[in-house]
């Protein structure tokens, strides 16, 4: 009786975690101090029977539902670290979990710099990534505009939420990440597949591949031979040419072409990687101008930095009424 007053105590205590973290928005330390160690002991189960894995999958979207707050690294690091490696391992976890375990750990990352190396040279994070997304975008029939039936969707609608949850995580990553990485290459080349498979009748999932390329460009340790040799410059540009293109996605597109001609006139210190540069930015410089893209690049500037000068309530909330160019 005892034992089994203890289980249901221990089964009320998890569910009771699950269901604050799930609800809350302001999250309390006493309380992670307790409902953290709760779930990872949960997601630390090696057991591979079907229900346990429901409990995996529970625990771990829960946690990752913790976004931008402090998480002292002696409740998670080593249960979280563990998790992760078993599973590269061993497979252990659906697909689902697995990216909820990271995702826990990525949004550390914006409070505790001191993450990066772990995340990227020791767990890998562009390979998993990249990896996750090459299987994931497999199991989707891209092409399908509306479902048949909707049981016959349900197993692909989840493949297409883990799909934008690793883009979410990567769009994360990419905002707090100052580490290079050569398989972040890897991911760049993985969100350009998707981009080109989802951009007909996904257009959640393809908006988002553009925040993240945006997001990418703007990042200081990207490099812009990643950029242009992955073709993300061209995807862009035939993007914007879409006569039914949202403005929001125009922005995010312009903000892209924006960052890339800020990176083509940066110096570099070693002069073979300088000429290197040169010849890049003839190339993208010629392309731009063709397009007619310059101008446009050239209207953002003004527009920010008029108001980054003075704040006029009679300007309008579409910044696009003000593009002379597009």
């Amino acid at each position: 009786m005892k034992m089994k007053k203890e289980g249901k105590n221990e089964k009320l205590l998890i569910d009771l975690c699950e269901c604050y973290i799930s609800l809350s928005n302001d999250f309390s330390s006493e309380c992670l101090s307790i409902c953290v160690p709760c779930l990872l002991k949960v997601a630390s189960n090696k057991e591979r029977h079907e229900d346990i894995q429901e409990e995996l999958e529970m625990a771990l979207l829960a946690l990752s539902n913790v976004r931008c707050c402090v998480v002292e690294q002696e409740l998670y690091l080593g249960a979280i670290k563990e998790i992760i490696q078993y599973h590269q391992e061993h497979h252990n976890l659906t697909r689902l979990a697995y990216q909820s375990a990271w995702q826990f750990l990525i949004n550390r990352l914006f409070k505790d710099k001191r993450l990066e190396d772990m995340i990227m040279n020791e767990l890998h994070f562009g390979r998993e990534a990249s990896g996750e997304l090459e299987e994931l975008s497999k199991c989707v029939d891209w092409k399908r505009e509306k479902a048949e039936e909707e049981e016959e969707r349900g197993k692909e609608r989840r493949e297409e939420l883990v799909i934008w949850r690793w883009l979410d995580a990567m769009y994360y990553f990419l905002y707090s990440c100052r580490l290079w990485n050569e398989e972040l290459a890897g991911v760049i080349g993985s969100v350009v597949s998707v981009f080109q498979a989802s951009r007909d009748n996904r257009k959640r999932i393809s908006n988002q591949c553009i925040y993240l390329f945006k997001r990418a460009a703007e990042n200081v340790i990207m490099k812009i031979d990643v950029l242009l040799n992955e073709g993300v410059v061209d995807l862009i540009s035939e993007e914007m040419k879409q006569p039914s293109l949202k403005d929001g996605i125009m922005f995010e597109s312009l903000q892209f072409l924006k960052n890339i001609s800020r990176k083509l006139k940066e110096k570099e210190v070693d002069k073979p990687e300088e000429e290197k540069r040169k010849a890049i930015k003839r190339k993208i410089f010629e392309k731009m101008e063709e397009e007619g893209y310059e101008d446009c690049i050239e209207s953002i500037r003004k527009i920010f930095d008029f108001l980054k000068e003075q704040f006029c309530d009679g300007l309008s909330l579409n910044i696009f009424d003000y593009f002379v160019n597009v």
